[in-house]
C-alpha cells in the first residue's frame, strides 16, 4: 500500500475493569469514518493492547479480546490512548505501564486518554507542566494527587500539542471526533457524528452538557461568546435582534455566519437549548411546569408544551411521568 494511503494507527490500551465505553467509543467512531471514507482505503487501523500478557481484558460486564499486549516486542503507532477505569487507584501502582507508556509515547505523533486513563498517563510523568482534564468527578483528585498538571475540570477534552485528554466516558467520541476532524476536515467528522447521533462540539462544560441538546457550537469567535451567553441567560430576551446586537453584527450577517458555523438558526438553537434546560429540570426537580417554563425562557407553559412536542415528541408532563415511571 503506498505509504500516502497507509491507514492511522490508533492504539488503545486497556486496563484491567476498563470502562467498556472508553474502549468502545472511540473504537467506533474511527471505524464509522472508515465506513464513511468516500475512498475505499481505510483511514484507521485500530488496535487494543492490554496491560498485562493476557489478551482477554474485563471491560465491565464485557470480556473484550485485544490485538496484543504492551508485553509484545513490537510497536507502531500514529495515536495512543489510554483509555480509563472505574478502578483507576491502580494507576498508582502500574510501574511496568508506566515504564512502557514512557518507551513508547515519544514514538507517537499523538498521545492522550479517555477519562480517567489521564491518572495512567500522569503517574508515568506525561502529565506535567501541561493542561489536562479527566471525568469531572475525578478532577480535583488528579490536581491534588499530580500539582504539577494544568487540571482543566469543566472541558470536554483538552488540546495541548501532542497531547489529547478526554472527559469522562462519552467524552471519548468527542475526542475521536476531534481527531478525525484535525485528519480529514470537519464534513467527514460531521458524518460521523451523525451516524452516530452525537453532536460534533458539545456546547458548555462537560458537568453542564446535556446529550440532548442537539444544536452545534461554534468553535470561536463571536457566535461561540453569543451562544454560551444565551445558554447562560435562557430566561431573558434572546430574539434574533437581541442576539445580533449581541454579536455587534448586523441582523443579516448576524443569521449567514450563524448559520455556516453551527448548522443551525438561532432560533433553533434558542428553542433547542430552552427545551433541554427544561427537561433537565423536569428530570430532576418537582419544580411546578408553570415555574419551568420561566426559569427556560417559555413565554408559557403552552408555548414549551408545543415546543416539546416538536423536539421530543411528548409534552412536558407526559416527559416527566415516562422519565420517573
Amino acid at each position: 500500500m503506498n505509504a500516502q494511503h497507509r491507514p492511522r494507527r490508533i492504539v488503545i490500551v486497556v486496563p484491567p475493569n476498563a470502562q467498556s465505553l472508553d474502549v468502545s467509543g472511540p473504537f467506533d467512531a474511527f471505524l464509522e469514518a472508515n465506513r464513511q471514507s468516500p475512498g475505499e482505503a481505510a483511514l484507521y487501523d485500530v488496535r487494543l493492547l492490554s496491560t498485562t500478557p493476557e489478551r482477554v481484558v474485563k471491560a465491565g460486564g464485557m470480556s473484550l479480546v485485544t490485538d496484543g499486549s504492551i508485553f509484545d516486542p513490537d510497536f507502531s503507532a500514529d495515536t495512543l490512548l489510554v483509555a480509563g477505569t472505574p478502578d483507576y487507584a491502580q494507576a498508582y501502582s502500574s510501574d511496568q505501564l508506566h515504564t512502557w507508556l514512557r518507551r513508547r509515547v515519544p514514538q507517537t505523533r499523538r498521545h492522550g486518554s479517555v477519562c480517567t486513563g489521564a491518572f495512567f498517563l500522569a503517574a508515568a510523568g506525561l502529565l506535567d507542566d501541561l493542561n489536562a482534564t479527566t471525568h469531572w468527578q475525578h478532577a480535583a483528585e488528579l490536581a491534588e494527587r499530580f500539582p504539577a498538571i494544568k487540571v482543566v475540570p469543566d472541558q470536554i477534552f483538552v488540546e495541548d500539542g501532542a497531547l489529547y485528554t478526554s472527559a469522562g466516558v462519552t467524552a471519548g467520541i468527542d475526542l475521536a471526533l476531534k481527531l478525525i476532524e484535525d485528519d480529514h476536515g470537519r464534513e467527514l467528522a460531521l458524518m460521523v457524528a451523525r451516524r452516530l447521533v452525537v453532536f460534533l462540539k458539545r456546547p458548555g462544560g462537560q458537568s453542564q452538557f446535556s446529550a440532548h441538546l442537539a444544536a452545534q457550537v461554534a468553535t470561536e469567535g463571536r457566535i461561540q461568546t453569543v451562544q454560551h451567553w444565551a445558554l447562560d441567560h435562557l430566561s431573558l430576551d434572546l430574539s434574533l435582534n437581541v442576539l445580533a446586537e449581541r454579536a455587534a453584527m448586523s441582523v443579516r450577517n448576524f443569521t449567514r455566519v450563524f448559520q455556516g458555523e453551527t448548522g443551525t438558526t438561532p432560533a433553533d438553537f434558542v428553542e433547542l437549548a430552552r427545551v433541554d434546560a427544561a427537561r433537565r429540570l423536569l428530570e430532576d426537580t418537582d419544580t411546578p411546569l408553570q415555574r419551568v417554563a420561566s426559569r427556560c425562557g417559555f413565554s408559557s407553559p403552552e408555548t414549551m408544551r408545543r415546543a416539546f412536542r416538536k423536539r421530543l415528541g411528548t409534552g412536558p408532563h407526559e416527559y416527566r411521568e415516562r422519565f420517573r415511571g
